[in-house]
């Protein structure tokens, strides 16, 4: 008898893993900068596959921000930022290079929180393949647009907070 129908992957169905880009994402053997948003903060992992399991070989949060000092919102640019730095300085610390960007299933627009945070990793240092075009402007990662906005200097908060997490 012919098969009428063949049961989609739990995740694909779910619309939580789009199996064809994690293929080819898998196929560079490099790890993966998982990259992860929600309203209030921003999550970054490096993750490097295993055939039993992925390995997470390094984490931040924005909530790593607050610890540091940092007085405003975790979701917005400049938090996403400072969190990539973080994430940047302890993916240089085990010893990795370079990796490949992994946001998901979620929407690619130019110059969101996404790329904002790519922007800290690559700036701490670590190589990861991304058209600058992308990436949100200078103004927009240091936080003026929220300064003009709310009547808050975030700028001076987001200099020293960033001097802090360079050392």
């Amino acid at each position: 008898m012919k098969k009428i129908y063949t049961l989609k992957y739990r995740r694909r169905r779910e619309g939580k893993t789009n199996y064809k880009i994690r293929l080819n994402i898998l196929k560079s053997g490099k790890p993966r900068l998982v990259v992860r948003k929600s309203l209030n903060s921003i999550y970054l992992q490096l993750i490097n596959f295993k055939p039993e399991g992925d390995k997470i070989l390094a984490s931040a949060s924005g909530t790593e921000l607050k610890k540091l000092g940092w007085k405003h919102n975790l979701g917005n640019i400049p938090s996403a930022y400072l969190t990539g730095l973080i994430i940047g300085k302890k993916i240089l610390e085990k010893g990795v290079k370079e990796a490949i960007l992994d946001i998901g299933m979620q929407k690619n627009i130019k110059g969101s929180r996404i790329y904002a945070a790519l922007k800290g990793v690559v700036d701490a240092g670590v190589n990861i393949p991304h058209s600058e075009e992308t990436l949100p402007s200078e103004d927009r990662i240091s936080g003026k647009h929220i300064a003009e906005y709310r009547k808050v200097d975030i700028t001076k908060d987001f200099e020293t907070m960033k001097k802090k997490i360079l050392g």
